[in-house]
C-alpha cells in the first residue's frame, strides 16, 4: 500500500488539482490511501471537527470514493508546517501532495511558505499542484467509464487508467 497526505485547506480549486495529481498516480485506485489532513487555527475546532466537514475536503473525499481510492482524515492545530510533517510520520506517508499558492519571491519571505517549509524538512517525495482553474477543462475523456484527462491537448491516450478501455478520446474545446 502506498500512502499519500494531503494536506488540504478552505480552497476548492487547489483541494481538487491536488486530488487530481493523486488520482493520476500509477494505481492509484488500488494501491493508494490518502489521507486528508487539515490544520485548524484552534484546538478545540480540530479535536471536534473532521476535514471533510470543510467543503473542499467534502469534494475530494466524494473525487476519491467515486473512483475507488480509500480516503482517511486527520485534524490536528498548530503550525501548518510542523504539524504536515508530524502528520506524515505518523501515518507512515510515502508522499506529500501539497496544493501551492502562487506567490512572488517576496511575497513567500515575508508571509512564509507552507509549501516550501515542508519540502526543504522532509524525509520524503513532495509534489506541489496548483488548483483546478489552471486546467478547468479536460483535454480527453474515456467514453466508457467517464474519466477526465488533464493532458496536453496533442497528447494520445492508448488505455483508461481506471477502467483499462482504449479508446480515450479528445475533448473538443
Amino acid at each position: 500500500m502506498y500512502n499519500v497526505l494531503m494536506p488540504i485547506d478552505s480552497d476548492e480549486g487547489r483541494a481538487m488539482g491536488q486530488a487530481r495529481a493523486v488520482s493520476e498516480l500509477p494505481a492509484a485506485r488500488d494501491q493508494i490511501t490518502v489521507t486528508l489532513l487539515h490544520v485548524f487555527d484552534d484546538e478545540n475546532v480540530a479535536e471536534n471537527t473532521s476535514p471533510t466537514q470543510i467543503t473542499a475536503g467534502r469534494n475530494v473525499q466524494e473525487w476519491f470514493r467515486d473512483r475507488g481510492i480509500t480516503v482517511e482524515t486527520v485534524s490536528t492545530s498548530g503550525d501548518p508546517s510542523s504539524e504536515i510533517l508530524d502528520a506524515a510520520s505518523r501515518i507512515g506517508a510515502d508522499q506529500i501532495v501539497l496544493g501551492g499558492r502562487k506567490r512572488s519571491p517576496l511575497g513567500s519571505l515575508i508571509f512564509g511558505s507552507v509549501s516550501q517549509a515542508v519540502m526543504l524538512d522532509a524525509a520524503i517525495p513532495v509534489t506541489i499542484t496548483g488548483g483546478l482553474d489552471e486546467r478547468a477543462q479536460p483535454t480527453h475523456q474515456c467514453p466508457s467509464c467517464g474519466e477526465e484527462y488533464y493532458d496536453d491537448p496533442g497528447t494520445e491516450i492508448a488505455t483508461c487508467r481506471s477502467c483499462g478501455g482504449s479508446k480515450v478520446e479528445a475533448v473538443d474545446a
